[in-house]
């Protein structure tokens, strides 16, 4: 038998109705066939949709997370499943896509709005930090001296490219998003009309693509399990928490008067999907910068808000909306969501997790499928 044929518990010539007469070399050679033709179809299918891979995936995310809603909708609804399903549809518009088209809209006048103060020099943060370093204790000042990163000069020179070039970015990206704005329509309009069809026929359409699976049952309901487990903890909680602590951090720094909260508390967002790192690789430098510079005060603030109450938000919301369901550890959902990030773009967040925990189930599968063939 063909190694991927053997590596699971089942058998390919169950699932189809093998006329009389063939022997076994024939379904053999008829099954490897029937094996290649529908992988090089499924390959030519997920190429024909990859343009609006973004739209399906997260059709698939949003339907998985709001399923819920749509079933209680369906019993008050008296099982009209158009309806139903057009009224969640209507629910995600409403609680998800209007106000996240809305702030990233806002983020991205802000980062247009940034890059212009750095071009001008109103913004300048080699100065910022020369002040930093002037503000320092002499011992610390001559080790860093060492290094040769107290000149003046080259310090504001690197930090003025980096930040012209982050900024741009964000300015570009926004001119991409006005430009592409017809492009960005017709996803969502794909996407909603996905979403209806999903939960319409979302139950059916699982229980088929369970059936053409060729595992076993028990094989089938912990990969499927594990699928819509990690989905919903990645984005019921980790977003979650992290859009918390991003709108908290936005808003001390808008109450302490630093400039940009807006893209600073998405930053801090961000960051806080990543286990590990945390929005205090954001707020924690500008606290220290008001500590150097005389603002005591308010570097007592940023310090006490950030630790008590963006830190603790972290450690109370997210063992409530995740728990122990993702069941990995911390540094493989560090990597994974990376790693995500870096081939998916912010589509990674979700990928990066679910492709981890499935690499991780498989194998199991795996080991324990060839210790049964073995006894």
């Amino acid at each position: 038998m063909p190694w991927p044929i053997a590596v699971f518990p089942f058998e390919w010539g169950q699932l189809i109705n093998w006329p009389s007469g063939f022997d076994m070399n024939n379904r053999e050679l008829h099954q490897r066939v029937l094996l290649l033709l529908l992988i090089a179809v499924s390959i030519a299918f997920g190429w024909i949709i990859m343009p609006f891979f973004g739209a399906v995936f997260w059709g698939i995310v949003l339907a998985i997370l709001f399923t819920p809603v749509y079933q209680r909708l369906l019993v008050l609804m008296r099982r009209k499943r158009n309806l139903a399903a057009l009224a969640t549809v209507l629910l995600c518009l409403v609680m998800v896509i209007i106000p996240i088209t809305l702030l990233t809209a806002s983020l991205m006048q802000e980062g247009i709005t940034f890059y212009q103060q750095i071009r001008t020099r109103e913004l300048d943060f080699g100065a910022y930090v020369q002040q930093v370093i002037a503000a320092l204790p002499p011992w610390m000042y001559s080790l860093l001296d060492r290094f040769e990163i107290t000149d003046a000069a080259t310090l504001q020179q690197k930090l003025s490219a980096g930040m012209v070039q982050g900024s741009q970015f964000i300015a570009t990206r926004a001119l991409q998003v006005g430009q592409n704005i017809f492009e960005f329509l017709v996803s969502l309009v794909i996407m909603l009309y996905l979403l209806f069809f999903l939960f319409r026929d979302g139950a059916s359409l699982s229980e088929k693509i369970k059936q053409m699976t060729p595992l076993s049952p028990e094989h089938k309901r912990v990969l499927f399990s594990k699928f819509t487990t990690v989905i919903r903890a990645t984005v019921k909680g980790n977003i979650a928490v992290a859009a918390v602590q991003g709108m908290l951090g936005g808003a001390i720094f808008w109450v302490l008067g630093v400039q940009g909260a807006l893209l600073w508390g998405v930053l801090m967002a961000f960051l806080s999907l990543l286990p590990a790192v945390g929005s205090g690789l954001v707020w924690g430098p500008v606290a220290l910068y008001f500590f150097v510079t005389g603002s005591f005060l308010k570097g007592l603030i940023l310090v006490g808000f950030g630790a008590l109450v963006i830190g603790l938000i972290d450690n109370v919301l997210r063992p409530i909306l995740v728990g122990k369901d993702i069941q990995m550890p911390d540094y493989v959902v560090l990597l994974s969501t990376l790693g995500g990030l870096a081939l998916f773009g912010l589509n990674g967040f979700v990928i990066g997790p679910i492709i981890a925990a499935l690499f991780i189930d498989l194998w199991e599968i795996f080991s324990s499928a060839r210790d049964e063939q073995k006894n």
